[in-house]
């Protein structure tokens, strides 16, 4: 168990930057995700902090030793890939068990060991098997057992859920936030889908074109999002990000609709941004604004309307209950406790 630490870290091909001068400390046995779209430098963090890409400049910190000039193999850490990368003719065992051959570990100890870390993972009616013979879950709990027995200083795992359906991936998030608790190794997770963030994350780092946007708790990252792009890239429907101004302390939207008071100062172009779960429905002309359905969604637990207001759509998430049609009018209330003031140009929070 070790922390790890970035210092002015940065990756460039040429003229295109990768990771751009971060900075990053992940305490030691912290589960710590890397979240942001395609192309933003989640994966070539780690695979600089795994030795699989050699930074520009920087310097990479695990526990008390500098490791940009070590080998991945001298590193003490262990990774966990998308695509499994088990091998096939091996039984299971035998996989799991390749790491401590590699390392020429004692033989009596090799089976003990790979015994266990199955026993946490589930696996241990299967170690006689082929990886063929296993579902796409459970293979990805055989990735997980060979990364456990070596009993690392360090997990990187790299987006290891994605091949999974959508119901293996909710068990499979349950598995790896138990194993978390119960291993308490540091461990850095990246992925693009924001949910495992949530759920999985002791601290997230927000990342755009090779910059950390934000760093925080799950709830620090969706209830005070640091910017327009954290805004609107956290929760599920996302942020509605609304275009006006503000005139005499309310807030007015490019339509022409007044809103809300506000303690910011008068300001020509601004952005609100206030979520689903923050805006009340009700019949018309029993809120402050009254709007037209333009798509209703029955999600199960609840109900999604996309209404029209004004020149711009914002969605609003109803009790399950609710049933409405398209072109109904009703009326929306915003939380005045939980709106979000931007500016559009810098994207940066204005706080009053």
């Amino acid at each position: 168990m070790a922390e790890v630490v970035l210092r002015n870290l940065t990756k460039r091909w040429g003229d295109v930057v990768g990771v751009d001068g971060q900075s990053l400390h992940i305490k030691d046995r912290e589960f710590l995700v890397l979240l942001g779209p395609s192309g933003c430098g989640k994966t070539t963090t780690m695979r600089m902090i795994a030795g699989l890409e050699e930074p520009t400049a920087g310097e990479i910190w695990i526990g008390d030793r500098m490791v940009n000039q070590d080998l991945p193999k001298d590193r003490d850490v262990a990774m966990v890939f998308q695509n499994y990368g088990l091998y096939p003719h091996m039984s299971i065992f035998d996989n799991i068990a390749y790491p401590l051959k590699v390392r020429r570990a004692p033989k009596l100890e090799i089976r003990p060991r790979v015994e266990a870390a199955a026993q946490k993972v589930e696996l241990t009616e299967f170690l006689d098997r082929r990886p063929k013979a296993l579902s796409g879950g459970q293979r990805q709990r055989v990735a997980l057992a060979r990364a456990i027995v070596r009993t690392p200083k360090v997990f990187l795992m790299d987006e290891p859920l994605s091949n999974l359906d959508a119901k293996l991936r909710v068990s499979m998030r349950a598995e790896l936030k138990h194993l978390s608790r119960e291993l308490m190794t540091t461990t850095v997770y990246v992925t693009h889908d924001q949910i495992e963030a949530m759920t999985l994350a002791d601290r997230v780092a927000v990342m755009k074109d090779g910059v950390i946007q934000q760093l925080g708790t799950p709830d620090e990252i969706y209830n005070d999002p640091a910017n327009l792009f954290v805004a609107g890239f956290i929760g599920s429907p996302a942020m509605n990000l609304i275009k006006g101004s503000i005139q005499n302390g309310g807030f007015v939207t490019t339509g022409g609709t007044r809103l809300t008071r506000t303690n910011g100062k008068d300001c020509d172009a601004v952005v609100l941004g206030v979520r689903a779960d923050d805006i009340e429905i009700s019949e018309p002309g029993n809120g402050a604004i009254d709007v037209t359905i333009y798509a209703f969604e029955n999600t199960g637990d609840s109900t999604l309307l996309t209404v029209q207001w004004g020149l711009q759509r914002i969605i609003a998430r109803g009790d399950r209950h609710l049933r409405k049609d398209q072109n109904d009018i009703v009326s929306i209330t915003l939380n005045p406790n939980h709106l979000y003031l931007f500016d559009p140009k810098s994207g940066s929070r204005l706080r009053t």
